[in-house]
């Protein structure tokens, strides 16, 4: 219904930053609330940041607040993740979702569609 599709990732020093994109086809790109997730060689896929269908609302995991920013922009069909202020904890797989529901957005089991991800290294 939905197809996403990462970019932007790469190596950058620590305290550096990196704007992720994610390149939405398919379905009205506004019906959907959309996250970022990473996932880490051997550990569990971790939440980083959503955003609701209309905009008003974003959440942030803790490990993120106030060097992470998640926006939308609805006419080019593609969702940001600006990354200031890297740190090497934040290598990872990042990789966008969206999702029909409305109201639960930080938790990755409402996400129905994935992108194949872009990956983030953080050298110290």
């Amino acid at each position: 219904q939905v197809q996403l599709v990462e970019s932007g990732g790469g190596l950058v020093q620590a305290g550096g930053s990196l704007r992720l994109s994610c390149a939405a086809s398919g379905r009205t790109f506004s019906s959907y609330a959309m996250g970022w997730f990473r996932q880490a060689p051997g550990k569990e896929r971790e939440f980083v940041a959503a955003i609701s269908w209309s905009g008003e609302r974003s959440v942030y995991a803790d490990s993120v607040k106030g060097r992470f920013t998640i926006s939308r922009d609805d006419p080019k069909n593609t969702l940001y993740l600006q990354m200031n202020s890297l740190k090497p904890d934040d290598t990872a797989v990042y990789f966008c979702a969206a999702s029909t529901h409305s109201i639960i957005i930080d938790t990755a089991a409402v996400y129905h569609t994935w992108g194949q991800g872009t990956q983030v290294t953080v050298r110290s």
